[in-house]
């Protein structure tokens, strides 16, 4: 029975006529066999994914702070949150890269090239996240008189994470490249959640305290469960895809455009997190819980864009190779109205909830609703382009994009360190929501001039003459 069958059957039958567009529109993605059509559903799959997760990431994350307090809440997020952008920035964009050249050597043929490709990133990125874990822990013991108290386990504890989490960027990015969605997101966004919290209720079960050193050993824990089973599974699929019998290295190759896309991802991540280790910086760690807050509230709409982009990468590399640039802008276009309409109603919905939402916390959270709408006019602003960093980097213009993310970065860092002595938490959510705006803009100038496609909410897609757009003609 198809899914018109199904509505037509189950609705009423005024209702299921209005509806009926919409279905039939979801029939053909669901059952079409064409490219665009896939990475509709890897969006729609992933955008499932980050529905669950966040339900299940914000829950998680109300029941860790009632079982601490705020000031040891705001420790365990602080903490945490230095070790997955450091567990990230240990992949030296190798995890980004599989997903660059996995498509084009699947289209080759190439076997042996994926799977050096795919072996080179693990070991690579192991490698890195061991020696950065190393020099953390080296750091926090030189450092350790200077370092506040309530800091120093954590940070010892979280620094064993970094190789798990580098790992699981990989392994990700390897499940994203083969359009498997959900052993790429699923174990990262809601398997890992729930062991955190899984493990966090045993330990405070078995009598250890409910405080910050007990939660990161809990993370810990959970991600290496998790990232050793998604190992194992992306491992056995991929041999079973790509049965080569030995590895083909191309490391200078993947290195000259990992290395870009590393910094690429790295000021994303630090243009992102950044505020949250900045208040930790100026701030107690109660001020560090709300702000964490009514962040993660907000991420609630971020997961739209999360979606889009892990749908979209692929898509892009594919036209790019095929040298298509009249598809290229229309799959574009296609992004931005999937990552903007979709923003713009959930983020309505989760401002008009904040102070419930917020109250689920703890009575102090609710003074985070100021900033919950602050961060909401960044993330329109990012969405009004869509995925144009992807599009960029897919498009190999990775150096630029580097670019527009330091400049963004800068702007973040700047304003932060002038606005949070002035304006407290609601300094740091407009530092990042003025970063966002910078990067929308610097983003929306480069790709019309670089490859001829306008990617703003308000701008129709039209090609223009670009040495890009020749060179691919």
């Amino acid at each position: 029975m198809t899914l018109i069958d199904t509505a037509g059957r189950i609705l009423p039958p005024r209702l299921a006529a209005r509806l009926m567009p919409l279905f039939e529109r979801l029939s053909i993605i669901l059952t079409a066999s064409d490219e665009t059509s896939q990475a509709q559903r890897m969006a729609m799959i992933a955008f499932a994914i980050r529905v669950v997760s966040a339900a299940i990431a914000f829950i998680s994350q109300i029941i860790l702070a009632r079982m601490m307090d705020d000031f040891e809440y705001g420790v365990f997020v602080f903490v945490w949150v230095i070790a997955v952008i450091l567990g990230n920035l240990s992949c030296l964009g190798f995890h980004t890269a599989v997903i660059r050249f996995l498509p084009q050597y699947r289209t080759e043929g190439a076997e042996e090239a994926i799977q050096g490709l795919t072996a080179t990133a693990r070991i690579f990125a192991m490698a890195s996240a061991t020696l950065i874990a190393i020099t953390g822990i080296a750091t926090v013991y030189l450092l350790g008189d200077r370092i506040e108290e309530h800091y120093v386990q954590p940070l010892f504890v979280a620094a064993f994470a970094l190789p798990m989490i580098a790992l699981g960027d990989v392994l990700d990015g390897t499940a994203r490249a083969n359009g498997w969605p959900v052993h790429a997101l699923s174990p990262t966004y809601i398997v890992r959640p729930l062991l955190i919290l899984g493990f966090m209720a045993l330990a405070v079960g078995l009598g250890w305290l409910a405080d910050a050193n007990t939660a990161i050993i809990a993370t810990l824990a959970a991600a290496y469960t998790t990232t050793l089973a998604q190992f194992l599974i992306v491992t056995r699929k991929l041999s079973r895809r790509f049965p080569a019998r030995k590895l083909e290295i191309r490391f200078r190759t993947w290195l000259l455009v990992a290395f870009p896309i590393f910094l690429i991802e790295g000021f994303y991540f630090m243009l992102t997190n950044a505020d949250v280790i900045i208040v930790g910086f100026y701030l107690p760690p109660e001020k560090v819980a709300i702000y964490f807050a009514a962040a993660k509230t907000m991420a609630l709409v971020h997961f739209v864009y999360f979606a889009v982009k892990a749908a979209a990468a692929q898509r892009f590399s594919g036209l790019v190779s095929g040298g298509d640039t009249a598809a290229l802008a229309d799959f574009a276009r296609q992004t931005i109205h999937w990552t903007f309409w979709p923003s713009l109603v959930v983020g309505g919905l989760v401002i008009a909830a904040g102070p419930l939402l917020l109250s689920l916390f703890g009575p102090s959270f609710v003074d985070g609703h100021m900033i919950m709408v602050v961060l909401f006019c960044g993330i329109l602003a990012k969405a009004m382009v869509g995925p144009g960093e992807v599009l960029l980097t897919m498009a190999g213009e990775q150096k630029i994009c580097a670019a527009i993310y330091a400049l963004a970065l800068a702007a973040n860092l700047g304003f932060n360190v002038v606005l949070i002595p002035a304006w407290g938490l609601l300094g740091a959510a407009t530092a990042t929501a003025g970063a966002m705006v910078i990067e929308a803009v610097l983003l929306h100038i480069v790709i019309r001039r670089k490859l001829g496609i306008a990617m703003f909410i308000a701008a129709g897609v039209e090609q223009t003459d670009t040495p890009k757009s020749r060179e691919a003609r």
